[in-house]
């Protein structure tokens, strides 16, 4: 199933829409994700994560990454011998590989942006209290 590109990564900040990504929207992404974690300085974990929310690369759990990283044929087969079949595929454009709605997502995306904002909120006035 094609998927459209513009369907991935963040879409808005604080309801201003974000274009493309650039190199200083990751760094001050970052630089508040320290700031939350109550680091001063801003490590490479913070780098890649601030670029994975603002691109929409995918988070894969450490289980998940194994898994699919091993080959077909050693995948968990729940019932040895079965052949199995194709599933059909979603008529839905809209839809991700996840299977949610462009509404799902966007409401998803939200809820994310305002966790982040108070969290980040709450760091400032605890750093102001320092």
């Amino acid at each position: 199933m094609n998927t459209n590109p513009l369907n991935k990564g963040i879409l808005s900040e604080n309801f201003v829409g974000v274009g493309t990504v650039t190199r200083e929207m990751v760094e001050k992404r970052a630089a508040e994700l320290a700031l939350i974690n109550d680091r001063s300085d801003v490590s490479q974990s913070d780098w890649d994560q601030a670029k994975r929310e603002l691109t929409g690369e995918p988070e894969m759990d450490p289980k998940e990454a194994i898994l699919e990283s091993a080959p077909e044929s050693e995948r968990w087969d729940p019932l040895p011998g079965t052949p199995g079949h194709q599933a059909p595929e979603s008529s839905s454009d809209d839809d991700d590989d996840e299977g949610r709605s462009l509404g799902e997502r966007l409401i998803d995306e939200g809820l994310k942006e305002a966790d982040h904002d108070q969290m980040l909120e709450a760091a400032k006035d605890e750093e102001r209290e320092d």
